[in-house]
């Protein structure tokens, strides 16, 4: 039987964040709600409010398309930080497609407590096999989930396979400089499941190949080096009260890890921003 790569980093990527370990990490660190790289204004700023700061400027791209008549598609939704930040802001309906299980769990009873879940499904499954029908949505979303991918090709068909005509597909992602060769960055993101980071070339090429127009990249590749030295010194802060709740080894492995993208990020060895591209 052939090797399913796409197969294979959904159980990593499953695995990894069906753990309280992981799931206490990010409440705590992180916020809980945006799990993502952040926009900040200063070396000092909170993660949670830097990361929600790049929800509202990945959303201003596509704002022209979205009223209470639009439904967005929101891929590897976590915890569903912005996908409520989408339905109160527009009134929109969002999908929101996710392979955790407990992640999900807490997404529909945060949605229930805020009265959103009105506008808001939250569906357990794979980017890799939407299951939802062609040219069904008006704006395709995703915030770093796709580094999780095996399968970058067949990802992006599907995320391109379901949008509407003149419908937008906008996305972060965690990406390696273009002449990076794939080992050395591999320390780094083997806690991802993955042997490699997309580059923004490849992304551009295969959306390109796939008919989007009017792709852009808006590069903010100097936030992962304040991201990361951010989350490195929260980490090592609180590292007491975070063995409280998180298991010692997940801490060590954390801050193990950590130093490893700072370190990427200081070399020019990592790339991240704001996609956006239009199926024609």
């Amino acid at each position: 039987m052939p090797y399913d790569r796409a197969s294979s980093s959904e159980q990593a990527t499953r695995s990894y964040y069906d753990t309280a370990d992981v799931d206490a990490f990010y409440d705590a660190v992180w916020g809980g709600e945006d799990i993502h790289t952040g926009i900040y204004t200063h070396d000092q700023e909170s993660i949670a409010t830097a990361s929600r700061r790049t929800v509202e400027q990945a959303a201003d791209k596509v704002s022209g398309l979205l009223t209470p008549d639009s439904t967005v598609l929101d891929l590897g939704s976590g915890y569903g930080g912005a996908t409520r930040y989408l339905a109160e802001r527009f009134g929109c309906r969002v999908v929101a497609l996710n392979l955790s299980e407990s992640q999900n769990a807490r997404h529909r009873a945060t949605n229930a407590e805020r009265g959103l879940d009105t506008l808001i499904e939250v569906v357990t499954g794979s980017f890799h096999d939407i299951p939802f029908p062609d040219r069904r949505f008006d704006v395709v979303w995703s915030q770093e989930a796709f580094c999780h991918s095996g399968d970058r090709t067949r990802l992006l068909s599907e995320a391109v396979r379901v949008l509407k005509p003149e419908g937008v597909l906008v996305f972060t992602d965690l990406m390696a400089a273009e002449d990076v060769p794939e080992r050395t960055l591999r320390p780094a993101v083997s806690r991802l499941g993955v042997d490699a980071l997309a580059t923004p070339n490849l992304y551009r090429q295969t959306l390109a190949g796939l008919g989007l127009s009017r792709t852009d990249f808006d590069d903010r590749s100097g936030e992962i080096l304040t991201h990361y030295e951010r989350l490195t010194a929260e980490t090592s802060r609180r590292e007491d009260e975070l063995r409280r709740i998180i298991s010692p080894a997940y801490i060590e492995s954390v801050l193990a890890n950590l130093p490893l993208w700072v370190d990427a990020a200081h070399r020019g060895h990592l790339r991240w921003g704001i996609f956006t591209g239009r199926r024609a």
